[in-house]
C-alpha cells in the first residue's frame, strides 16, 4: 500500500507540514499534561479514521510510558473509570471539536465550561489549537491514504 501523494517528497506539502509541525510544537511546549495531549490526539484520530496519526500518537503514548489499558479504552473513555475529570474534560472538547459538522452548534457551552474547570487559559489555548493541529494532520493523511503501521516512536525527531 502507498499513499496517492509523496508528502514527504513534495516541495509544497513539505512546506506545509513544516508549518503545521511548528504549530504543534507550541502545544507541546505548552503546559498542557503530555498524557492529555496524546490522549486527544488519539481521540481525534479515531474519530477521523486516521491510521497513520492513530498508529503514531498510540506508539508516542506507549513510549511515554502510557499504559495499555487506558489506550485500549480512549475510544470508550465516557464508559472508562481510568481516566481523570480533566482528561475527560478535553477528550469532551476533543471530541466536539472533531465532529464540528455534526453538531448545529459546534461546542456546547457546557464542555466548554466543563474544560476551563480543569485547564487555565493558557492550556485551554493550547488544547483548542492542538485539536486544530490534529484534525488538520488528520485531514491530509485521510485524503492522501497515508500507510498506517510502520511508525517508530521519535521517528519525526
Amino acid at each position: 500500500m502507498s499513499a496517492r501523494l509523496n508528502v514527504f517528497g513534495n516541495e509544497t506539502a513539505g512546506k506545509f507540514l513544516k508549518h503545521i509541525v511548528s504549530a504543534g510544537k507550541v502545544v507541546s511546549d505548552s503546559t498542557l499534561p503530555d498524557a492529555t495531549q496524546e490522549l486527544v490526539k488519539i481521540r481525534a484520530s479515531q474519530i477521523n479514521g486516521c491510521g497513520f496519526c492513530t498508529d503514531m500518537h498510540t506508539k508516542d503514548a506507549v513510549a511515554a510510558g502510557e499504559s495499555s489499558v487506558r489506550l485500549n479504552l480512549v475510544a470508550a473513555w465516557r464508559e472508562a473509570t481510568v481516566f481523570t475529570e480533566a482528561e475527560r474534560a478535553a477528550l469532551e472538547l476533543a471530541e466536539q471539536g472533531t465532529r464540528i459538522a455534526d453538531a448545529a452548534g459546534g461546542v456546547t457551552d457546557e464542555a466548554w465550561a466543563n474544560a476551563a474547570k480543569h485547564y487555565d487559559e493558557e492550556q485551554l489555548a493550547a488544547l483548542v489549537s492542538l485539536i486544530a493541529v490534529i484534525n488538520a494532520f488528520n485531514r491530509l493523511n485521510v485524503i492522501v491514504q497515508q500507510p498506517a503501521g510502520d511508525y517508530q516512536p521519535g521517528q519525526f525527531g
